[in-house]
């Protein structure tokens, strides 16, 4: 059972950082594990199965993540990860074609949320089509998003917009290349203890209608047959 991370987890990241080399990484792989690692499975197998109890049709997995860098793509950087995440994801042979909930434990704080990291274009193209012929739905999601006040909207955009929203509220969606919906905070008491489990449940429970929303969109028809300009650029 989760029961918090601890003073050794916030020392390790910050040493990694410093010393992001195998012969200091092996003289702390113990610390790594104990208050690193395990920690971060036990809150992900909590978190996993507080979503699959939710969606049990969903046919959830939860990840990991490996503290070892791809050695294909160091690109100058030390050997290992100085921050550790878990996901929660239907399977998928692209897993960036699937939106993800996640939690990320870094040096300087912590995140959680739910989106794309690398969506296909053609599925915000769908989005955007889905969005025209029902634009209610979408302007129901945001009016939500912007009740709650420590959740946000992150996109990486377009150079331009890709047609025209149908209100200033869904504009966000007509720009977006990949998004995600997000809580971001700083080394908080709650990470040494219980209670993060329960910030991170709560978080991950208000962005369920939003996952809901986005694990259809493969479904939908062609964008190219939705409203006009919805799939611009697409092709």
């Amino acid at each position: 059972m989760f029961t918090g991370f601890t003073d050794e987890t916030v020392d390790f990241m910050w040493g990694i950082r410093f010393n992001n080399e195998r012969t200091w990484f092996e003289a702390h792989k113990e610390i790594y594990l104990q208050h690193f690692y395990r920690p971060m499975a036990e809150l992900a197998d909590e978190a996993y199965d507080f979503l699959r109890k939710e969606r049990p049709d969903y046919g959830l997995i939860r990840k990991v993540t490996r503290i070892y860098r791809d050695a294909r793509r160091l690109h100058g950087r030390g050997p290992y990860k100085e921050s550790l995440w878990f996901t929660v994801e239907q399977p998928a042979e692209q897993w960036t074609a699937k939106p993800t909930f996640w939690f990320e434990l870094m040096p300087e704080g912590w995140t959680c949320g739910m989106g794309y990291y690398m969506p296909r274009p053609v599925t915000m193209a769908k989005l955007r089509a889905r969005i025209c012929r029902d634009p209610g739905t979408m302007e129901s999601l945001m009016a939500r998003l912007a009740g709650r006040g420590d959740v946000a909207l992150e996109t990486e955009d377009y150079k331009r917009p890709r047609g025209q929203a149908p209100s200033a509220a869904l504009e966000p969606w007509f720009r977006a290349r990949s998004f995600s919906i997000l809580h971001q905070d700083k080394l908080t008491e709650a990470l040494f203890s219980r209670e993060i489990a329960g910030q991170v449940q709560d978080i991950f429970a208000f962005l369920l209608p939003f996952y809901d929303y986005f694990i259809t969109l493969d479904g939908d028809p062609d964008p190219r047959e939705g409203c006009k300009d919805a799939g611009e650029g697409v092709y």
